[in-house]
Order: C-alpha cells, then sequence, then structure tokens
C-alpha cells in the first residue's frame, strides 16, 4: 500500500507551521495519526519507519515541524518552549481534524522523546480523541535534570545565561546531539549515531534537500526542562493511551513507579530492554512497533 502525500501549513499566532499529510490509498475518511516529534526533532529526522506500518495499518499519518524548527516559519530559529510547543500540538490537532480524508472522531495523538509529554499533556484535555501513543517520553523533566553529571549541568546552566543576556533575537546556540562525551544537549544513548542514521535513511529515501537537518538548539531552552513534568497529567488522561519506556534510558528516563502510581486504568505500560534511541531501529524498532500496532488494533476492535 503506498500514501498520497501532500503538504500544507497552520498557523499559530503570527507563525506558520509546516505540515505533511500521507493518506492511505482507497476510500476514507480514515482514521488518523498526529505524530509529535521530541527535543530537537524535525519531520522524518527519526520517524520514517513509522509511516509505513501505520498507514497499512490504515490510518492517515500527519507530521509538523514546531515554529521556528525545520521548514516552519518562526525566528529566532531552534527555540523550545514545551507550553508554547503544545498549543503548537493543539493547532496540528485542528489542521488533521478538517482534512477531508480524514475523520475527525478517530484521531490517535502520537508522542516521542520530549514530544511524548506534550502529548501527555494534550491528550489529558481531549477526552474525545480515540487514544494516544507516548513512546520513550520525557515525562518528569526533573529526573531528566538529575541524570546529567553535575559538571556538564554546570556548563549547560553558564550557556543558558550567556543566551538569555544575548536577548531573545541574538541566540547562543548548543549543538542538539553530539557523539559520547562531546558538547550537545544530549550526548548519551548513542544521540549523535542515531540522528545520523536517521538522516541517511531520509537522504536515501527523498533526496538531499529533505535530509537537512540544523543540529542547534538555543541554550536558554535547558531553563525549561526541570519544571516540565507531563507525568502528572497522566492521571487526568481519559482515554486509552500506551506508554512505551525503554529500561535503560538516561536521557528521558522511564518513571515507571511513578506511573503505576497513578492507577489510571486507562494506561497500558510497555517496557523494551533498550536505551532512548533503540526503539527507533531494529531490533527494537520490530518489538516497539509491535506493541503500538496491537494497541492501534486494540482501539478499533
Amino acid at each position: 500500500m503506498s500514501a498520497l502525500r501532500s503538504t500544507s501549513s497552520f498557523r499559530v499566532g503570527e507563525k506558520e507551521c509546516a505540515v505533511t499529510l500521507r493518506v492511505p490509498e482507497g476510500d476514507g475518511p480514515f482514521p488518523a495519526i498526529l505524530m509529535v516529534h521530541g527535543w530537537g526533532g524535525v519531520q522524518d529526522a527519526l520517524t520514517l519507519p513509522f509511516y509505513e506500518p501505520f498507514e497499512q495499518a490504515g490510518f492517515a499519518v500527519m507530521t509538523f515541524d514546531y515554529a521556528g524548527w525545520g521548514r516552519s516559519e518562526g525566528t529566532p530559529r531552534n527555540v523550545i518552549n514545551p507550553w508554547q510547543r503544545e498549543r503548537e500540538v493543539e493547532g496540528a490537532l485542528e489542521h488533521l481534524r478538517a482534512q477531508p480524508a480524514v475523520d475527525p472522531k478517530r484521531i490517535v495523538l502520537w508522542g516521542t522523546s520530549f514530544g511524548g509529554g506534550h502529548v501527555v499533556r494534550v491528550a489529558a484535555k481531549h477526552p474525545e480523541l480515540l487514544g494516544a501513543i507516548t513512546q520513550v517520553p520525557m515525562l518528569d523533566g526533573m529526573a531528566a535534570v538529575k541524570a546529567v553529571p553535575p559538571l556538564r549541568m554546570l556548563r549547560f546552566g553558564f550557556s543558558a545565561l550567556v543566551d538569555v543576556v544575548r536577548g531573545k533575537r541574538n541566540p547562543f546556540y548548543v549543538p542538539v546531539v553530539a557523539p559520547p562525551g562531546e558538547w550537545a544537549s544530549m550526548d548519551r544513548d548513542g544521540a549523535a549515531e542515531a540522528m545520523q542514521n536517521g538522516l541517511k535513511a531520509l537522504l536515501e529515501a527523498e533526496g538531499p534537500e529533505a535530509a537537512v537537518y540544523d543540529n542547534r538548539v538555543a541554550a536558554r531552552s535547558l531553563l525549561t526542562m526541570g519544571a516540565y513534568r507531563p507525568f502528572k497529567s497522566l492521571r487526568d488522561v481519559k482515554i486509552p493511551i500506551l506508554v512505551v519506556g525503554a529500561t535503560r534510558d538516561t536521557v528521558a528516563p522511564f518513571v515507571e513507579k511513578k506511573i503505576r502510581a497513578l492507577n489510571n486504568a486507562n494506561i497500558q505500560i510497555e517496557k523494551l530492554d533498550a536505551n532512548h534511541f533503540d526503539p527507533y531501529f531494529d531490533p527494537a524498532l520490530s518489538t516497539n512497533l509491535g506493541y503500538q500496532l496491537a494497541f492501534l488494533r486494540s482501539l478499533s476492535a
């Protein structure tokens, strides 16, 4: 089955966010999955392997770039504010509902990493949704902060201070990912290798223009991490939600005990013996997709 792909955009404030919609062949309207990317994510950078299995399961798939990232408008570039991103997810959800090929009553939110936290927070506000999937989610920013070595945390703090002093229009950037031990917002769990492999797959599938990636994030973005704790919103989720956690994740530590302590019967937990980036690639990818496709089938049962 091949998907029919189209591009469009939606507006959040004064900024246009770029959208790609993939629709299965056949007669719609189709149930749809809104995919929400992670910390330094842009469309297709690591999520390419998920599209075809979801489309073969009968779902339209919509991806988008956050404002100031990828193909979306917005300056300064590559700044992260999780609460602003949630507003952009809301805008993307409204845009998806308006697509003629999509059944607006059968939409699933899907989020990964930092975007997995956004999905939890947004899902808690939308009991009308069909369901939600959050993989290797950043559910507790304080746990993520505590996982950072102290000396690196000091350097993060200094970089963020420099960025704040320079002002909103003149960001001080740090790399999003780097090899182990090198300076970046993420150097653990094979972050740089994962991004390189993801961009290589994108290059092979879409050509050189699609694989452009700006490996920078404004250092001020790091200041938002500790205060962002989406796991607290899990208690308010009233739709089926699948949480796929990685037991060796040091980027967004899997807070399984906190999740289970909420005693929310809508939450289904599946675990992978993996680090933060393993679930995007085989062999962990196959197991991960197995969990997610089984969950999607259960929503239609």
